[in-house]
């Protein structure tokens, strides 16, 4: 690899937080395409595993954006939204019923989806 081919810092930052989503996207949403949501209603699974295949396919689209980023423009900012909204979902959901438990596990999926969307599209700025 030419030094003009190596990636910036920046791009670097950007595709390690795009790898970091994609694992746990490809990870949670094969997951809970198989759990589906136990204990409910046919309605609520058939809700649980729909978004269960749209977080996968969410994760793979992160995992190709990752590994072509020199190609990557608004992309990556639109997956930077949906990860944070996602996460301000969650927020929604722990204001009106609760922290689920156990705490800690949730706390986990929450905070990476709060701060890496903005390390991703700070990054993703300085790099253009």
């Amino acid at each position: 690899m030419t030094p003009e081919e190596s990636l910036s810092a920046s791009q670097v930052v950007v595709r390690v937080c795009l790898l970091i989503v994609a694992a746990i996207a490809v990870f949670g949403g094969s997951l809970q395409m198989r759990l589906g949501q136990p204990e409910t209603s046919p309605r609520l699974d058939n809700v649980h595993r729909f978004m269960a295949g749209i977080y996968l396919a969410t994760g793979l689209i992160c995992l190709w954006a990752g590994i072509t980023i020199r190609e990557q423009g608004a992309l990556v900012y639109l997956l930077a939204l949906g990860i944070f909204l996602g996460g301000c979902g969650r927020l929604v959901s722990i204001r009106r019923v609760g922290l689920p438990e156990p705490h800690g596990v949730w706390l986990g999926y929450l905070i990476p989806e709060l701060v890496l969307p903005l390390i991703m599209a700070g990054a993703h700025f300085a790099s253009r």
